[in-house]
């Protein structure tokens, strides 16, 4: 095995359960990965068209119709008139502004369990790499 593939390979054994734990820490608002990283992308942007969530997420604006909806009927969200009639803008509702706060703090063991043993300059490395990889992905 090149070091190119061990490297997909372990990021790869490192996802899939890493996604499964942290649903398990979402379930009891509702939520799955996807519908936190929507919620973590207002937060951290601001209001958002669901073909910008969409161009962010790298999925198609249908999914992300589903995604919204299902955080509209939770009331995390809401929508807003954009920039012209035709445009929808999502927004956390104040709300979800409250409940992403609680459930980053919730969060925060969780993570650090993860990463424990794992020196910062590591973690910043790692990360570099990662935003890297997408940026070739994406080309």
């Amino acid at each position: 095995m090149t070091i190119e593939q061990d490297f997909f390979n372990q990021y790869r054994l490192m996802y899939r359960p890493f996604i499964k734990q942290l649903n398990v820490q979402l379930e009891p608002y509702h939520l799955y990965s996807s519908q936190w990283a929507v919620l973590r992308f207002l937060r951290d942007n601001g209001p958002h068209s669901f073909v910008e969530i969409a161009n962010f997420m790298a999925i198609e604006k249908p999914s992300v119709t589903k995604l919204v909806h299902k955080l509209i009927e939770l009331g995390y969200v809401e929508t807003a008139t954009g920039r012209d009639k035709r445009e929808k803008l999502v927004r956390l509702s104040p709300y979800g502004e409250e409940l992403v706060q609680k459930i980053q703090l919730q969060l925060q063991p969780f993570f650090e369990q993860a990463l424990a043993g794992v020196a910062k300059q590591d973690i910043d490395i790692a990360t570099q790499v990662l935003a890297k990889i997408c940026m070739n992905i994406n080309q």
